[in-house]
């Protein structure tokens, strides 16, 4: 958690394909990458869609189905899992997961879900920000964007193999 925390006072930017903060920013799965790998965590998969097949074939994935955020399926949720989402963007990928963050916890005084990770557009505490930063878990309602895009599906979450 103090590597992931860290990387958000770099000011670092999204910057898709990078998982190295020297290059200005990260993506979402080369922030994962890069905070597990430099915490002595092996056989991280580089890309969100394997990170979500490690934890899957490790046996620590649980699933989510629920848009409720106090679902009885967030319950074993604990600071340092893996967050995955499908259809934050289009691509041709199979698993379809196209996002993933790391969960830091519930923050004092709210009670409300945190994570921390590289995005272009999530908000925290209702303001939008971009790059590497903490934001707020929330699990989108199905629908469409005020753009006309279909929202973002959480998928569920993950404990790291070997933690």
């Amino acid at each position: 958690m103090d590597t992931a925390l860290e990387l958000t006072t770099r000011n670092l930017d999204y910057k898709y394909g990078s998982a190295d903060p020297a290059n200005g920013g990260m993506d979402c799965s080369g922030f994962v990458f890069y905070v597990l790998t430099q915490n002595g965590v092996r056989d991280v998969p580089r890309d969100s869609s394997q990170q979500y097949v490690w934890l899957r074939k490790a046996g620590y994935f649980r699933a989510v189905n629920s848009r409720q955020e106090d679902t009885f399926e967030l319950d074993e949720l604990v600071p340092g899992d893996l967050l995955f989402w499908t259809g934050t963007y289009s691509i041709e990928r199979d698993p379809p997961i196209t996002h993933a963050m790391i969960y830091l916890g519930r923050e004092k005084g709210t009670n409300q879900r945190i994570m921390v990770g590289a995005s272009d557009g999530r908000s925290y505490k209702g303001e939008s920000r971009y790059g590497v930063s903490v934001f707020d878990f929330k699990i989108p309602r199905p629908g469409k964007t005020e753009e006309g895009r279909m929202s973002p599906s959480f998928i569920g979450y993950g404990h790291i193999p070997g933690l």
